[in-house]
């Protein structure tokens, strides 16, 4: 089975979902039992995605934000809106993420924000791309080889608030006032920053297995590495990430420690 062509196939018609509820004034928004909301987009994307997708894999299993799970392998997880909250106030960051693991791998990603224009995506083994819509090129993807702290840029999430934890974001405040440059992008498009190279080192404090299945696999194809803060490889559900240009790697996890 070709499953990243299965997930660029899935994401042409969720960019056209998403795209026709963003920034519409009768857009209804409810909130969840961790107060994060939700939107018909969203719900509809992932509908789509999983009755799509069984259609041609009728034995695939799902690991979805809205619709839970459904045990089996191989499995898709599926975050069909990841920024939410900037899809709601008007904000192009957002995308659909997909990541699909078989025997317990990761396989094949896909990041997909049609408001940018713009789809990272990878395969194991066989490196990973943008698709830039507003130029019509397609570019392979490789992380920077800056090797020093003090030279690098780094992305990070909230620094305050609900998302994170005083500690963590103590940790993060300490690493990034290393580095040359800081930018508070946050959500998938930090992480794709990094694929990109773009940046050298991005920080997650609190995401779920489907935020990151998709942008795993394709900093990692782009050269670079991405595990928990505690320095976890391959746990989806650690709850938190970093990813670097690979390099700065071991440094960053000390200090993150």
């Amino acid at each position: 089975m070709n499953w990243l062509k299965l997930l660029q196939e899935l994401a042409d018609e969720t960019d056209k979902i998403a795209l026709r509820y963003f920034r519409r004034v009768d857009l209804r928004v409810e909130y969840k039992q961790d107060n994060s909301p939700v939107t018909q987009a969203d719900k509809e994307i992932e509908e789509y995605i999983r009755a799509a997708a069984k259609k041609r894999e009728p034995a695939l299993g799902f690991y979805g934000e809205e619709f839970g799970q459904e045990e089996a392998e191989p499995r898709l997880f599926i975050d069909p809106l990841d920024g939410t909250r900037s899809f709601v106030r008007g904000i192009p960051f957002f995308a659909t993420l997909l990541g699909l693991e078989e025997n317990g791998e990761l396989v094949a990603g896909l990041v997909s924000a049609p408001a940018l224009g713009m789809r990272w995506q990878a395969a194991r083994g066989q490196g990973a791309c943008l698709r830039d819509r507003n130029t019509g090129q397609e570019k392979r993807l490789r992380v920077s080889q800056i090797a020093e702290l003090q030279k690098a840029q780094a992305f990070h999430s909230s620094l305050a608030g609900v998302e994170v934890s005083a500690e963590s974001a103590a940790k993060i405040l300490n690493i990034i006032q290393k580095t040359e440059r800081q930018r508070g992008y946050g959500d998938f498009y930090q992480h794709m920053l990094v694929a990109q190279g773009s940046g050298e080192l991005a920080f997650d404090p609190a995401l779920k297995a489907w935020d990151l299945a998709g942008p795993k696999i394709i900093v990692e194809e782009a050269g670079g590495k991405v595990t928990s803060f505690a320095g976890a490889e391959n746990d989806l559900f650690a709850g938190t990430a970093v990813s670097t240009n690979g390099i700065l790697h071991a440094e960053i996890l000390k200090l993150l420690r």
